[in-house]
């Protein structure tokens, strides 16, 4: 019993890792299944050659992303009463920009498709998670 405690209640304390750690590893979920489906994940943007989104650079991206969206909250922690609020929208905002290589970039239909998706799983992830952390 000591151990499921223990397991519980180390969840609870990190709560804003958890939600990071969770929204860095979900687009390397999506990533493996587009390679799986067959997508060739490759992108061309506007004249520069073509590159790979490999594994590596799917996790690196979706860490960077999500430490700056938590470093974000913290900030607004800082100067606002409403930070949930104003990052919430932030977060939104981010996540429509972040669109935009993904429709600009030449790439196949499925390489698209799991692009976007892993745009969308990571702020499903990481939205709700950081707000939860932030209402404790």
């Amino acid at each position: 019993m000591t151990a499921a405690k223990t397991t519980r209640t180390s969840g609870a304390r990190h709560p804003q890792i958890t939600a990071v750690v969770l929204a860095t590893t979900a687009p390397a979920v999506v990533w493996l299944a587009a390679k799986a489906a067959g997508a060739d994940m490759e992108v061309t943007m506007h004249g520069q050659p073509t590159m790979r989104v490999g594994l590596p650079l799917v996790l690196i991206a979706a860490l960077l992303a999500n430490l700056a969206g938590w470093s974000a909250l913290l900030l607004l922690r800082r100067v606002t009463s409403r930070s949930r609020a104003a990052w919430t929208v932030l977060s939104g905002i981010v996540l429509l920009v972040s669109f935009a290589p993904v429709i600009s970039a030449r790439a196949s239909t499925g390489t698209t498709l799991a692009l976007a998706v892993m745009h969308l799983v990571v702020a499903a992830v990481l939205v709700p998670g950081l707000r939860r952390a932030t209402a404790t």
